[in-house]
């Protein structure tokens, strides 16, 4: 007899294993190279089960994004946190998203399809509450200390989200191992020009 904690168990784990099998479809084929029989059949149940978490691939993908997003979140935070001093936890952090920009899957899903899947308003929105906003609020804290010079925070931010953005696409399109490294080495030079002399 199964129980209702049960059937909670096993819709969670249905919900896993879809998301988990969207993840690496999505990610090895890019989203509309998938259609939904090759999901369903990957994670092995019905495409009712699918309908009974996700009313559409579209939203089944958007919570693949905001699962990848926060894991973004998370090793650029664990960067951050591993620093001590306010100017090396920035720095670290703006490190660790180029390089978790550099894998594959956070690619293809979060800045190659996101932005076509979910039109540029809807990624903008969600890139916002998932990295951007930490941005803001490291810049603001760096300018309240005089680290960096006083000047106009949203603007600041849209910049270096934008570049750092563009920068994990290019290393997406590259073939040269090195280029991650050079990457990062000119983020670092970017940064330094903005602390105040």
């Amino acid at each position: 007899m199964t129980t209702p904690n049960t059937r909670a168990v096993l819709r969670e784990r249905t919900r896993r294993t879809l998301l988990h099998e969207s993840r690496r479809l999505f990610a090895t084929q890019g989203y509309a190279a998938v259609g939904l029989s090759e999901i369903v059949r990957a994670a092995g149940v019905t495409k009712g089960a699918l309908y009974h978490h996700f009313e559409s691939k579209a939203e089944l993908f958007r919570a693949v994004l905001a699962e990848i997003q926060q894991e973004v979140g998370e090793r650029v935070a664990a960067a951050a946190d591993a620093e001590h001093d306010p100017w090396t936890q920035l720095v670290a952090g703006c490190q660790a998203f180029l390089a978790a920009g550099a894998d594959p899957d956070v690619q293809q899903i979060m800045l190659v399809d996101g932005p076509a899947v979910l039109g540029w308003n809807e990624w903008r929105a969600l890139d916002e509450a998932a990295s951007a906003r930490h941005l803001a609020q490291a810049l603001t804290e760096l300018m309240a200390a005089g680290v960096i010079v006083e000047q106009p925070v949203a603007p600041l931010t849209r910049l270096l989200s934008g570049a750092m953005n563009e920068a994990a696409l290019w290393l997406a399109s590259t073939a040269d191992p090195g280029d991650l490294a050079d990457t990062q080495a000119v983020l670092s030079r970017l940064l330094e020009s903005l602390r105040a002399r």
